[in-house]
């Protein structure tokens, strides 16, 4: 069955971002839309879908639970293939989830020349309960141009947690101050709102973009 998208940003865009979601909400959930809103506005174009299970809650009677992620791998690699050619090069990557099974396919597609580079918005780097049960295994040896964007106080890998990990020179850290799996964070405590945080995430990703692709 082909992949169907959303597609946001100007069509003749240089570069194309195809992102995939997080484990428990759909590809147009409210902060899919708002960070897909944040990068269209920086002049790039997304293409966002969802992996089967997510799809099929949208006409099942039940919740089907989301697969574990090398599961879902050769659904990602379908997407690329049904994206089929881009104007100019291709970003792979997503949303918690989305972006951790982004980063399992993506040195095989890399080494290929089909995509420039890797984005993570939120990286699950261990469950929010189980700080040992690591999943980066894979991003130490990891030749792909790579950012994550993660919160400081994300559950899922804060910043005093992640300093300590070994990963691969591929990969940026960028970090939003007090945001959370989300992104987001606490005005009173931080001072940014979640427009600010998605506004400075859109323009480091930007930037980073401009260093990786010539």
């Amino acid at each position: 069955m082909a992949t169907s998208f959303i597609f946001d940003g100007p069509e003749d865009a240089e570069v194309t971002i195809l992102l995939a979601h997080g484990a428990g909400a759909p590809m147009d959930s409210g902060s899919m839309n708002a960070t897909t809103k944040a990068l269209a506005a920086a002049g790039l174009r997304i293409a966002r879908f969802e992996f089967a299970y997510m799809a099929s809650r949208r006409t099942d009677a039940g919740r089907r639970p989301p697969p574990r992620a090398d599961k879902v791998m050769p659904e990602f690699v379908a997407a690329v293939d049904d994206l089929g050619p881009t104007n100019g090069p291709l970003i792979i990557g997503g949303k918690s989830m989305g972006g951790r099974v982004a980063s399992m396919v993506a040195d095989p597609l890399y080494d290929a020349g089909r995509i420039a580079g890797l984005l993570c918005l939120g990286y699950p780097f261990h469950p929010p309960a189980n700080p040992e049960q690591l999943r980066t295994k894979h991003l130490v040896g990891l030749k792909t141009p790579s950012l994550i964007v993660q919160g400081t106080r994300d559950e899922f890998g804060t910043r005093q947690e992640v300093m300590h990990y070994e990963l691969s020179p591929a990969i940026e850290l960028m970090w939003l101050e007090d945001g959370d799996h989300d992104l987001k964070p606490r005005k009173s405590i931080s001072g940014f709102s979640a427009a600010d945080h998605l506004a400075t995430m859109a323009a480091s990703v930007a930037a980073w973009i401009g260093r990786i692709v010539p």
